[in-house]
């Protein structure tokens, strides 16, 4: 899955051998599940969004007929940092963005902060940081999405904090999956040099072939200065061995091209298409782009135009202490994939393993959540990053608009603090749409979730409270400070270090503890 916009603004990780199979399969599976266990406020002017024609609540109309064929497309109801508040009028009471399950942003801010920086505000995504979080959503029985919306109440005056979530059904591991034609294109430029770095990649391509199926196959592409097609796209039968010597030959050389590995890796797979398989192109690099073309646009174009002919997909994994975080997003992005960032093999066991079960099918494409605030209860709100995911209002049922490609397992979290009216105790607060086109039929489908009031959990940090929506809150707390911002209801700084480290106690959770270790680590270098 990724995210688009139509907005102007919007370009648009145990021991060796053990995180090699989890890269192995990381990189099969296909894309980053939603992890571990725009503003919405109505400024015309940053949303972009136009609202709508009239002051009255609007939440999305149901079963309306949009796929093309005068059906209903199937709806069931179920149970930025910068930018200032304004209070909204009725007819902009509505978010929309592309769903998106990255979590990048987190492990190298992490990494950043292991090192001892904060990390620049420009590389910190609050919902990165969110997601990076697994939530015990339900999930629904055949394809599709559940919507879960709930929240609860903080100590600032009239604001609350609403989570809204969509989760996907867990793909069978052993049942059936489509077969995978991968690009892998591997940065040996001499960054890539550092201690167990091309290693690592190195032993995990050669796991991956004990691991890919007879009716799959790979290509391999090396990029340094220029870039070189080592294997064009094979099939493993019978060449397990020859891809095994072309993978352990690799070796280190010099400055990184960037450009130049994208555009022979798309080459590749273009040359190498294969019709009914899920076409990959594996990116894995610092993205540290300082040769040849370096400007991404000019990159990003040749992603765009395969990716809509031939639906080749990007897996961005982004490795080193220096790492060139805004080129590997905007290249995921464009390229309708996902990124993540992996720093030691504990990460890659984490992500790859615990984290990433989506097999190489999709659940949903062109996947987007629009969220309506009901303006007789709702004063203003924000949500919690997506600034580069923001969809106009009036696209939402727009199928040309791209959203984005979700997997099985995966999940999505969003967190939007809320604002209600004096009195506003009873009746619906807030409903949430997510609507996708069926991977195999394109044909549109919508499910949707809502919030009463009256259904605000009184205290957001109450032990009463789902842990999942505290430890989100935790995180999108987190994020949203790391790069200055100052939501309602946010905790001071040590507090948030307190909470966190609470969570991590009651939860037993390993990936909370690295949370609030991390908070810690970010209070002391900021004194």
């Amino acid at each position: 899955m990724r995210r688009r916009t139509t907005t102007p603004e919007r370009m648009g990780r145990r021991p060796r051998a053990t995180a090699v199979a989890l890269l192995a399969a990381a990189l099969l599976l296909g894309g980053c599940s939603g992890g571990q266990d725009g503003t919405g406020t109505a400024d015309r002017a940053a949303r972009k969004s136009g609202g709508g024609s009239s002051g009255a609540y609007a939440p999305p109309a149901p079963n309306a007929p949009q796929d093309g064929k005068g059906g209903p497309a199937g709806r069931d109801s179920g149970g930025g940092a910068d930018e200032p508040f304004r209070a909204a009028p009725p007819a902009e009471l509505l978010s929309t963005f592309a769903l998106d399950v990255d979590t990048a942003s987190y492990g190298y801010a992490r990494r950043v902060l292991a090192d001892g920086r904060l990390p620049d505000r420009e590389t910190v995504r609050p919902e990165e940081f969110v997601n990076t979080f697994r939530q015990d959503y339900p999930q629904p029985e055949g394809s599709g999405f559940t919507v879960t919306v709930d929240g609860a109440r903080t100590k600032a005056g009239d604001w609350s904090l609403v989570r809204v979530g969509m989760a996907t059904r867990t793909a069978d591991r052993q049942g059936p999956r489509p077969p995978a034609a991968l690009t892998f294109v591997v940065d040996i430029s001499g960054s890539m040099g550092d201690p167990g770095r091309l290693d690592l990649v190195k032993e995990s391509l050669g796991v991956l072939t004990g691991q890919l199926r007879d009716d799959d196959s790979v290509a391999l592409v090396t990029f340094s200065d220029e870039a070189e097609v080592r294997l064009p796209m094979t099939p493993l039968k019978g060449n397990r061995e020859r891809v095994r010597e072309t993978v352990s030959g690799l070796e280190v050389s010099a400055s990184t091209n960037v450009a130049a590995g994208v555009r022979t890796g798309y080459d590749t797979a273009v040359a190498g298409h294969r019709a009914g398989a899920t076409n990959r192109v594996v990116l894995l690099s610092d993205a540290l782009a300082n040769t040849g073309e370096t400007d991404a646009q000019a990159i990003l174009e040749r992603i765009e135009g395969d990716r809509r002919e031939h639906g080749i997909t990007l897996f961005g994994v982004g490795v080193g202490s220096e790492y060139g975080d805004a080129l590997m997003e905007q290249l995921a992005d464009r390229g309708d994939g996902h990124t993540t960032y992996v720093s030691t093999p504990e990460q890659a066991r984490k992500v790859f393993v615990d984290q990433l079960p989506a097999h190489v099918e999709l659940r949903a494409r062109d996947a987007k959540a629009q969220v309506a605030f009901d303006p007789d209860r709702v004063e203003e709100f924000r949500l919690v990053g997506y600034e580069n995911r923001k969809v106009a209002d009036e696209d939402f049922r727009d199928d040309r608009v791209d959203g984005g490609e979700v997997g099985p397992g995966h999940q999505v979290t969003a967190l939007y603090a809320v604002r209600t009216r004096p009195g506003a105790d009873t009746g619906r607060l807030a409903e949430a749409t997510v609507r996708w086109l069926d991977p195999a039929t394109r044909a549109p489908r919508e499910q949707s979730g809502a919030l009463d009031a009256k259904a605000l959990a009184p205290a957001l940090w109450s032990a009463e409270t789902a842990p999942g929506l505290r430890v989100a809150a935790a995180a999108g707390y987190f994020g949203d400070s790391l790069r200055g911002g100052e939501l309602p209801g946010a905790p001071s700084p040590g507090e948030l270090a307190d909470l966190a480290d609470g969570l991590a106690r009651t939860t037993e959770s390993e990936v909370v503890a690295e949370l609030a270790d991390s908070v810690r680590r970010a209070n002391q270098l900021r004194g």
